[in-house]
């Protein structure tokens, strides 16, 4: 009977010890070993529709990233070919991760060459409804339908601009006053290429301070990894259509 008892006895000690709850310690023992899940923070639903659609996509606002850049999106405006305001209320500019990068290392190049002067872009990712919208405008220019890829890129094909890896841009003064560059942004014609300025300037048609500031738009972009278009000063791609095109999704 004795040790039937004290057998009893440990039985129950042993199962009111198996009861107890877990030690904090092991507690969190067990929460470290379960996968945590990320959760995505929905978009703000009060941003411009095509601000979400990027965001969604994974573009970034390149301000955010560098608030002492300058932005004026053109195309928020009226100042620009087609004459009308085609972003709405779009006023911000948005590039790929990548691509901000390789901006952001231009302007600080900038920065430390010309501590008063400042990058100012003019656009930056365009969705590709847009794209149609500029290409067809090109028609009421009576620009010959050859030659229309030369200002604006086929939207059946896709713009760099429409997978966020390329940029409209110029220097301007801290305060925001735009550098000379010999045209306006937009404008269609050998005034404008880089492959023709030094003809330009033989000419008299470009000034050397002209050419002289566009050089330090240049220089900045590529040594940061930005490719010169010959038929537009201000534009300048990150990478080629067909990179673009294979690792991302066109912003439509």
């Amino acid at each position: 009977m004795y040790f039937q008892r004290m057998f009893l006895v440990i039985f129950y000690i042993f199962i009111e010890l198996a009861c107890q709850p877990k030690t904090s310690q092991e507690t969190q023992s067990k929460a470290d070993s379960v996968p945590q899940t990320s959760t995505v923070k929905p978009v703000n639903q009060s941003l411009p529709k095509l601000e979400q659609q990027m965001i969604k996509q994974g573009l970034v606002d390149i301000q955010k990233l560098d608030p002492t850049l300058l932005v004026d999106l053109k195309y928020s405006t009226t100042d620009n070919f087609v004459k009308k305001d085609v972003y709405g209320e779009l006023e911000k500019a948005y590039l790929q991760p990548d691509i901000a990068r390789k901006l952001l290392r231009a302007h600080s190049l900038l920065k430390t060459s010309h501590p008063d002067l400042r990058l100012l872009v003019y656009d930056a990712a365009r969705p590709n409804s847009v794209q149609y919208i500029l290409w067809d405008a090109l028609d009421g220019l009576r620009i010959p339908e050859k030659q229309k890829p030369q200002y604006v890129a086929n939207p059946a094909v896709g713009s760099i601009h429409n997978f966020g890896c390329a940029i409209d841009l110029t220097v301007a003064t801290t305060k925001g006053a735009p550098l000379d560059m010999g045209t306006p942004y937009d404008f269609f014609g050998p005034l404008a290429y880089p492959r023709m300025e030094q003809q330009m300037l033989n000419q008299g048609k470009l000034t050397r301070q002209q050419v002289a500031n566009r050089a330090i738009l240049r220089k900045a972009m590529t040594q940061a990894g930005f490719t010169v278009n010959t038929t537009e000063w201000w534009h300048f791609d990150g990478m080629s259509r067909a990179q673009a095109k294979a690792r991302y999704g066109i912003i439509k």
